[in-house]
């Protein structure tokens, strides 16, 4: 396409291009390719664009804006190692429906790229408080006020020294400091940083002037050898607390019940430094356990060796057995749904080996291998104490419903979850993945197939249905 002079246009329509691309987030320029790209469509499909009734007024300075109803967040990535968690939370927070802009400060650029968070958001990042393209209608003014929510992350101590101390010498500190919108901020800095006596001040100016803030969690840092608090917070933390301040009037379908979850995989010991496990991350059950608290159950998950946080709002049990599980689960009963989503080992060395076994001159020793307790048959066979609702997961790679309906039948539990787990699926250990969903009536087994979501996702729609379930029961 031929440049654009946009120049020779009339003011008027100068000035009715220059609203539209403010709106979109777009250059004159490019708003332009775009009703010229649009007039080439079918007329049935361009008149919508210009018919008065369609078009959407531009929202006022400082109102909150939506795309397609979606609430905005402008996000805005610090300059720190952390950086890169910053493009997982842009996925996190748009599986909850957020629409996402983001800001990268120039010591952030040397860590994540603006096409990176472009690709991700669907949408312009913005690096440059002196951008023609963005700065012809006070840009900075409008990514702190054409949103619903401001997130740093990470927020480094630069940043939060700026914020404090009212400086605003570049993109990311003008948008802040011209913000009308709650500011979330999710530290991250070494932890001498943060106990530092400088921060502590400006953490507490901050709190003072209504800036709220998720985490440093404590852990190991990027740096050799270092631990303690400094660490951001988990994407899925931040974007729940995003989410809190967004939706605070959510629904509790779930308040008043008590869950008891199963998550992760077992370690069954060979001997102190060997054992037998699988490739399960737990992610699917800690997304249930984290959808389970925010629909206002009283949530119990009992997990096996992953490396994820805690869901906020859950009771977490760490367990390293399938034994240990097993002792877990009984002690956490009576409750009124239990979701077994564990991988549980289904085999455990018959004698463990009180010393690391050592490899000799001949043939390897022989490992005797005895069955574990079966969890949730024994749970689901109870006669006293047997949840109301019994929910198991099939695991499969090979005959997915045909093996998921015989484990239905053979273990005595309410619904099976089943998912193909073959390595080309990429669901153990990746963050999606694709469910069939058994229920029995009487002797009737009825499949529902659920298209590929994030585990996020399925966990939503499971804890959906759970609700409704509960709410049948009840009535």
């Amino acid at each position: 396409m031929a440049s654009l002079t946009i120049r020779k246009l009339d003011e008027a329509i100068k000035a009715e291009l220059r609203q539209r691309a403010a709106r979109n987030g777009r250059s004159m320029e490019d708003e332009a390719r775009t009703i010229l790209r649009d007039a080439a469509q079918p007329r049935h499909e361009f008149a919508a664009s210009f018919d008065g009734s369609a078009e959407q007024p531009a929202a006022p300075l400082g109102e909150p804006a939506a795309v397609d109803g979606q609430p905005r967040i402008t996000l805005i990535v610090g300059g720190g190692i952390a950086a890169y968690k910053s493009m997982d939370l842009i996925r996190r927070l748009m599986e909850r429906g957020f629409s996402v802009r983001c800001v990268l400060t120039a010591a952030a650029q040397k860590f994540v790229t603006p096409l990176t968070a472009s690709a991700l958001s669907h949408q312009r990042c913005y690096t440059d408080l002196f951008d023609p393209m963005s700065e012809f209608d006070a840009g900075h003014i409008r990514l702190g006020r054409d949103c619903e929510l401001v997130v740093v992350a990470p927020a480094t101590a630069d940043l939060m020294a700026k914020m404090a101390n009212g400086h605003a010498d570049d993109l990311a500190s003008a948008i802040l400091l011209a913000a009308n919108r709650p500011i979330l901020l999710a530290p991250a800095m070494n932890p001498l940083m943060w106990n530092n006596a400088a921060t502590r001040r400006n953490v507490a100016q901050l709190v003072r002037d209504g800036v709220h803030m998720v985490g440093p969690n404590a852990g190991e840092m990027a740096e050799k050898g270092e631990a303690g608090t400094g660490r951001m917070a988990e994407p899925i933390e931040i974007a729940a607390a995003a989410q809190a301040f967004l939706r605070p009037q959510q629904a509790q379908p779930l308040a008043g019940c008590k869950l008891l979850i199963t998550a992760g995989p077992t370690h069954e010991p060979i001997d102190p430094v060997r054992y037998i496990a699988n490739r399960s991350s737990g992610k699917q059950g800690f997304a249930i356990a984290a959808a389970a608290a925010a629909a206002g159950a009283e949530v119990t998950l009992i997990s096996g060796p992953v490396e994820l946080h805690d869901p906020a709002g859950v009771h977490v049990i760490r367990v390293e057995s399938a034994r240990e599980m097993l002792d877990a689960v009984n002690a956490a009963l009576p409750a009124d749904v239990a979701v077994f989503a564990a991988a549980v080992a289904d085999w455990r060395v018959e004698s463990e080996g009180g010393q690391k076994i050592k490899k000799g001159a001949g043939a390897p020793p022989p490992l005797l291998l005895t069955e574990n307790p079966d969890i949730l048959a024994s749970i689901a066979k109870r006669e006293q104490n047997r949840p109301p609702l019994v929910i198991g997961f099939a695991a499969e790679t090979e005959h997915l419903l045909d093996n998921a309906k015989s484990k239905l039948a053979r273990k005595g539990c309410d619904w099976i979850v089943a998912n193909d787990v073959s390595p080309a699926t990429g669901v153990m250990g990746g963050d999606r993945n694709t469910i069939h969903l058994l229920t029995r009536a009487a002797d009737e087994i009825s499949v529902e197939s659920w298209p590929v979501m994030s585990k996020d996702q399925v966990a939503t729609a499971l804890i959906a249905r759970i609700s409704k379930a509960v709410r049948t029961t009840e009535s």
